[in-house]
């Protein structure tokens, strides 16, 4: 929307009169029209909002939808300014037939924030002059009595041969000219009389539209690493807007993680703002994931948590790296890889709201002493070594109560050894020198202890830890 003016040679002038492209819901219920004038616009409502039409975002946009759409169809097309088409023959019996699966690609868009027309036909080039049609009144679309498809197309108006059939306004007016009104029109006409009046755009067009040709076209492939961006209308600093925008972008992310047939565990969210720098979000899934509602939930944690420096004026979301994610089916009793990553996100959940130092895991350490055979570590990061030496006690018995320091035992008589010793003398070449023979022993309250004795003198008896 805009305008242009520029001097040729001959010092001719053009115009091209600045119009509306697409109208807002409140905008549309005041009387605004798409195609009107911004002028004759302007003049009904003053305090219009009007947006400049931005044609590299809008293919940006294009790209984000069929990348979603390549989880209902193994074959999607570009069909630009604003369509795609999905090869959906194949796929109608996984979805349910061609209605749920209508319901499920506009339920799906609209949860984008997207007003979709949704049509179905054996070509490409019918199907979408039907989305069109649909576009411009759905409720006729709605009652329309299902008739044939070619019949369908026969009643469709002449403007349409202008939706993507190459066909110019020159050729248009040609054919108005001669009193026609519909595409069945045209088609009844001899190919001939029309190739003779320069119409054979028409005749390939709709060649094209009734099947009679071929219409080949290149099938979108879905780039390697998935990067969309969202630009809000008004900058805030709320976090409700924010997940509302950060859902349509997790919703593409999820469907091109479908048609990959992968999942990511880690993508950044970033928050744009208009004079600093964007503040990032990393979201963690602790397991390859492709879960929608997953990817949000983390978002509200990890947004809830976030002081914002400035106000934000729009999203990006980035992921790399997409792995592998294989089929699961249920098991009869249960499903312990669903109950593992229930945990996982159990845990990211409380990364994303106390921090990731906020939430640690004890891992054990290569090292026999009771007080220095364990640290704090970040989840998941505990080393190959320490695994193996957990491994290799497996067969000892260690209480899960250890005292934060020994107690030394007044009265040894109150303790019956059960099992022991097993003797530990460790640390000489570090300064924390230990030699001591434990024991498993029964109090006589009757709880069971982990006692040690020293073996230097004057060898007294400790208490390092409880048995549950």
């Amino acid at each position: 929307m805009g305008s242009l003016s520029c001097t040729a040679p001959l010092r001719k002038t053009i115009y091209i009169r600045p119009h509306v492209i697409a109208v807002a819901p409140a905008a549309a219920a005041r009387g605004i029209q798409a195609g009107q004038s911004v002028t004759s616009a302007l003049a009904m409502v003053p305090e219009l909002n009007l947006v400049p039409r931005t044609p590299d975002k809008e293919a940006a946009l294009l790209q984000d939808v069929a990348a979603w759409a390549g989880a209902f169809s193994a074959r999607v097309c570009l069909d630009p300014p604003d369509g795609i088409v999905l090869e959906v023959a194949s796929c109608l019996r996984l979805f349910g037939g061609l209605d749920a699966l209508r319901h499920a690609l506009l339920e799906g868009l609209q949860r984008q924030g997207l007003t979709p027309a949704i049509a179905d036909a054996p070509t490409p080039l019918a199907a979408r002059w039907f989305a069109r049609e649909a576009g411009r009144n759905p409720a006729a679309a709605c009652t329309k009595p299902p008739a044939a498809w070619q019949q369908r197309l026969d009643a469709l108006p002449l403007s349409a041969l202008a939706d993507r059939g190459n066909i110019g306004q020159t050729q248009l007016d040609l054919l108005s000219g001669l009193g026609l009104r519909t595409l069945g029109e045209v088609r009844a006409l001899p190919a001939a009389g029309l190739a003779r009046r320069q119409a054979t755009a028409v005749i390939d067009a709709l060649a094209r539209a009734y099947g009679e040709e071929h219409d080949l076209r290149e099938a979108y492939l879905p780039p390697p690493s998935y990067s969309s961006h969202i630009s809000l209308a008004l900058a805030t600093t709320s976090t409700e807007p924010l997940l509302f925008a950060a859902r349509r972008l997790f919703a593409g992310l999820a469907s091109w993680l479908a048609a990959r047939h992968a999942g990511i565990d880690h993508c950044q969210l970033l928050l744009l703002h208009e004079r600093r720098p964007a503040s990032t979000l990393d979201i963690l899934t602790g397991t390859p994931s492709r879960d929608e509602a997953r990817f949000n939930l983390l978002a509200r944690e990890r947004l809830a948590a976030l002081k914002l420096p400035a106000p934000v004026d729009g999203l990006e979301l980035i992921a790399n790296a997409p792995r592998a994610l294989a089929a699961r089916s249920d098991d009869l009793f249960g499903d312990a890889a669903t109950a593992r990553e229930n945990a996982l996100l159990l845990l990211e959940r409380l990364r994303a709201r106390l921090g990731d130092d906020g939430v640690r895991q004890i891992a054990p350490k290569p090292d026999w002493r009771p007080e220095r055979a364990w640290h704090g570590s970040a989840p998941n990061t505990a080393n190959k070594a320490a695994r193996v030496s957990a491994r290799a006690r497996v067969d000892t018995q260690r209480p899960l109560w250890l005292l934060d320091a020994p107690q030394r035992i007044d009265d040894p008589r109150q303790i019956k050894l059960l099992r022991g010793p097993e003797r530990i003398e460790q640390g000489w070449w570090d300064g924390h020198d230990v030699r001591r023979d434990y024991y498993l022993a029964r109090h006589a309250n009757g709880a069971l202890w982990w006692v040690y004795r020293k073996l230097d003198s004057p060898r007294d008896w400790y208490l390092q830890g409880y048995f549950g």
